[in-house]
């Protein structure tokens, strides 16, 4: 295991070597990524010391409200990984259709989808945002690649990793054995390793989900909320703390360190749209770092990292964290697909919230 003060340059450089797998191709890539990074950071660091007005608000291909910050960090992230020869194409959140490499720089043998800036919306609030990326191996023969190319399963990726803008700037890797994180050292401006082998405990006492959403929720997410809110007193037979910071690489960052649960997951709020999160940018690495970690990543229904995508910027719900929460949703999803009625005390939920009542959630 390298050092405690190994680079991440060269902790890359190293793990392929060991690994039987070099390649120069992905470490050069994967270099490009941690300074767009570094960037990044930068640029989050300045706040409005930094406002650009070139960089006007609009309306991405979400739909969703751009922040200027939003449209600086993707534009840092394709100029910085753009020119370097080991990519053919990327996918980002903040575009619309597949960024194909300009014709003046080589092209190279891997696709990249990311999204530049998650949690912008707490820019303004000066809380945690990062960064999210993936990394998938081209077709064969590919050199301009479509959005076809992109849509293969998670479990295909041959890296993913997030960046965390917050007191500290962070960047969490995995390459498919075991996950990594490294601090950023500002005097030398380098990564350095700070988390070798980072393992998320199997059960915790944390949960991750927006709250205000729960009358769109179905029921086994209705009924695992309500059991941990009930606390000692109920079927859980401990106490658990609620947490949402709408940041999702804050709350995966808080799993790998202290366990928990991070849930998005299918509601009726938007019927069209079966998820919140992208499955390409978003789902997919976090689903494989998790995993690395030793958690599990789950729509409820099936293995995040098993989905073939039908769309670059598809939606998905998302249940992720220690391995034993998930797998309990999981096993409540299922009871609820066989048409088993889930009954259980909903004294926060209920109509009537000041007195205690059976709820029967039957399925639809």
């Amino acid at each position: 295991m390298p050092q405690r003060r190994t680079t991440f340059s060269q902790f890359v450089a190293e793990d392929r070597r060991r690994s039987g797998a070099a390649d120069a191709d992905l470490v050069g890539l994967l270099n490009d990524v941690q300074r767009a990074c570094k960037f990044v950071a930068a640029a989050v660091s300045r706040g409005g010391l930094g406002a650009r007005p070139a960089a006007a608000a609009a309306t991405n291909v979400q739909g969703e409200q751009q922040k200027p910050i939003d449209v600086v960090a993707n534009d840092i992230v394709i100029k910085t990984c753009e020119w370097g020869g080991q990519l053919c194409g990327m996918v980002s959140e903040e575009m619309a259709e597949v960024y194909r490499i300009p014709g003046e720089y080589p092209r190279g043998r891997y696709l990249l989808a990311f999204d530049p800036l998650d949690g912008s919306s707490n820019i303004d609030v000066n809380m945690t945002v990062g960064t999210i990326f993936s990394v998938l191996s081209a077709p064969p023969g590919v050199s301009e690649p479509g959005p076809e190319h992109f849509l293969r399963p998670g479990r295909e990726q041959v890296a993913a990793g997030f960046a965390v803008y917050g007191p500290t700037t962070m960047l969490i890797i995995t390459l498919g054995a075991g996950v990594h994180g490294f601090t950023l050292d500002r005097e030398p401006g380098a990564f350095v390793l700070t988390h070798p082998d980072m393992h998320i405990p199997e059960t915790a006492q944390e949960f991750a989900i927006n709250a205000s959403n729960e009358r769109f929720w179905e029921a086994p997410v209705r009924r695992y909320v309500e059991e941990c809110i009930q606390g000692k007193a109920g079927p859980r037979g401990q106490d658990f703390n609620m947490r949402w910071i709408a940041s999702m690489v804050a709350e995966v960052h808080r799993i790998l360190i202290r366990g928990g649960l991070f849930m998005y997951p299918r509601d009726t709020k938007e019927p069209a749209k079966p998820g919140r999160l992208r499955l390409l940018y978003e789902a997919n690495p976090m689903a494989m770092i998790v995993e690395q970690a030793g958690g599990a990543a789950s729509t409820g229904r099936e293995r995040i990292l098993d989905i073939v995508p039908d769309a670059i910027h598809q939606r998905v719900p998302v249940i992720l964290g220690s391995k034993d929460e998930v797998q309990r949703l999981v096993r409540y999803h299922q009871a609820f697909d066989r048409g088993e009625d889930l009954v259980f005390h909903t004294p926060l939920f209920n109509t009537r919230s000041l007195f205690r009542g059976d709820a029967v959630f039957a399925p639809r």
